[in-house]
């Protein structure tokens, strides 16, 4: 390239005198040019796939954080977003709600229908959470099996409770098409009302102890974990 833009300044007599310094002056400037445009050639380049790393990093964390049937987070996902959201409530002095529901006797659906048709309850149990989620911010994810759990920042027990008898009654009316058949399946939902300052583990553990209550008593209700429901 040097010697390409030396020939078109100067021209082909190979005869004609030209001092040296200029000479030398010209091609130091050619070749200070040409490696400014190769190093930003190579800079610009480096910045798209530095930028496509990163993209294709925050894609993958996204997908180990997803569960693929349902689209909802996964429970690794869930534990993240909800923690996150306890340490907002920490820092905002406001309580929270921690929710755990299950499919009641979603076994039978599976034994019934095959797993696909498990697998589209599923489904349509997850959207049921993610529009309401939508509404009512609440942190949902998918923990594993047929159970789901949700996570409410700066809500009462009695705001808690409507919005878990929402759920309950929304997945009850949502009717399921499952062949030539339309199925309507029910969730029992155990939650829990707390200050911030405790941890997710033991939220959910209470949580979970409703749950099962609320199973025990005949699923397709909503028990909250007090002392009362607990012993009951």
């Amino acid at each position: 390239m040097t010697t390409t833009s030396l020939l078109l300044l100067l021209g082909t007599d190979f005869s004609a005198t030209v001092s040296v310094g200029y000479v030398i002056a010209f091609s130091l400037c050619i070749a200070t040019g040409i490696s400014s445009m190769i190093s930003g050639a190579f800079s610009y380049r480096s910045g798209l796939l530095m930028r496509e790393l990163i993209l294709t990093r925050s894609e993958l964390s996204r997908i180990s954080q997803t569960d693929q049937l349902t689209g909802l987070s996964n429970r690794r996902g869930f534990d993240d977003a909800a923690c996150a959201a306890l340490a907002s409530a920490r820092a905002r002095n406001v309580p929270v709600a921690v929710f755990l529901c299950d499919i009641d006797h979603f076994k039978s659906i599976n034994d019934r229908f095959g797993h696909e048709a498990g697998d589209k309850v599923l489904v349509e149990v997850a959207d049921v959470l993610r529009q309401l989620a939508k509404v009512d911010d609440v942190v949902v994810g998918r923990h594993g099996g047929e159970e789901f759990a949700g996570l409410m920042v700066g809500v009462t027990r009695d705001q808690a409770e409507q919005h878990a008898e929402a759920l309950r009654t929304a997945c009850a009316a949502r009717a399921i098409s499952i062949g030539d058949d339309v199925e309507r399946v029910t969730i029992s939902l155990g939650f829990t009302v707390s200050c911030a300052d405790a941890e997710l583990s033991e939220l959910m553990r209470i949580a979970d102890r409703a749950l099962y209550t609320a199973k025990r008593r005949g699923r397709d209700r909503v028990v909250q974990a007090d002392e009362r429901s607990l012993a009951a």
